[in-house]
C-alpha cells in the first residue's frame, strides 16, 4: 500500500522522515516529497504548510502526482477535552471545521454541498485503536480551523458548538475535504501537545512540549505506520 503522510510544520515533518527508509527526496511544483518505506509499505512524506489553503495544496499535489491508497494528516493538536493529556493521541472518527458558517440551511461547520462532517476510513482507526502501547489513544471527533486556539472563550465557543468535540487543529479538516473530494480513504492521527482551557499557560505547555518530549511522544506515530496493513 502506499501512503501518503502530510505535516504543517518543519518539526513534525523531521520526526516522521526520522522513520523513514530507503529515502529519495523529489521536488514536484511547490512541494518537497520524500519517498521510502515503512514496514511493508511505500510513504510519500510532504510538509504542506499551516492553515487551510497550504494543506488543500499539499492534499491535492499528493494526490495528482503519487496517487496514495490512503493519507495520513499527523502531527500535533490541542486537546479540548478533560479526557486528555498532553502525549496522548487522537484519531478522527468525524472531523468538522469549527470555524465555518455557510448560514440557514446548514449545520455549523458545514460547507454547502458536503457533508456536515468527514468521516475516518474505520480500518486505518482500527489499526490506531489496535496498538499495544503505553500512549492512551482516544477515537473521536477533531474540530478543525484557521485559528490557534489559546484563549479560554475560544474553547468555549468551540465545546459549546461541538461538545464531543477532542482536539483542535488546522489542517485536518481540509485535508479531509479533498480526500473526500477524490475518494481518497482519510485519517487524522494528532499527539495533543497542549491542552487549551484546561491550563492558562497552555502557550509554554505547547513550546515545552517541543523542547522536552516530542522525540519520545511521536513514538506511537512510528508503531503505528509499522501497524498499518498492505491493503485496505
Amino acid at each position: 500500500m502506499k501512503v501518503g503522510i502530510i505535516c504543517a510544520m518543519s518539526t513534525e515533518h523531521h520526526q516522521i522522515e526520522q522513520i523513514l527508509l530507503n529515502k529519495k527526496h523529489e521536488v514536484k511544483g511547490p512541494f518537497k516529497y520524500i519517498t521510502g518505506t515503512i514496514g511493508e509499505n511505500d510513504v510519500v512524506l510532504t510538509q504542506c504548510g499551516i492553515g487551510k489553503v497550504n494543506s488543500s495544496a499539499g492534499a491535492v499535489e499528493i494526490i495528482r502526482n503519487f496517487h496514495p491508497n490512503c493519507i495520513m494528516s499527523t502531527g500535533v493538536a490541542g486537546g479540548i477535552d478533560k479526557s486528555l493529556n498532553v502525549m496522548d493521541v487522537v484519531v478522527s472518527n468525524e472531523i468538522v471545521y469549527h470555524d465555518v458558517w455557510c448560514g440557514d440551511g446548514n449545520e455549523w461547520g458545514q460547507v454547502q454541498g458536503l457533508p456536515p462532517r468527514f468521516k475516518g476510513n474505520q480500518t486505518l482507526i482500527d489499526v490506531a485503536k489496535s496498538l499495544c502501547t503505553d500512549t492512551k489513544i482516544h477515537e473521536g471527533l477533531i474540530c478543525s480551523g484557521d485559528q490557534f486556539i489559546t484563549a479560554g472563550e475560544q474553547l468555549q465557543q468551540i465545546k459549546l458548538r461541538f461538545p464531543e468535540g477532542l482536539a483542535v487543529d488546522m489542517e485536518s479538516g481540509s485535508i479531509a475535504q479533498v480526500c473526500y473530494l477524490f475518494k481518497t480513504p482519510f485519517i487524522s492521527f494528532r499527539i495533543i501537545s497542549d491542552t487549551p482551557g484546561a491550563k492558562k499557560d497552555n502557550w509554554i505547555q505547547y513550546k515545552n512540549f517541543w523542547k522536552t518530549i516530542a522525540n519520545r511522544s511521536f513514538a506511537v506515530t512510528k508503531a503505528y505506520l509499522n501497524a498499518l496493513p498492505k491493503t485496505l
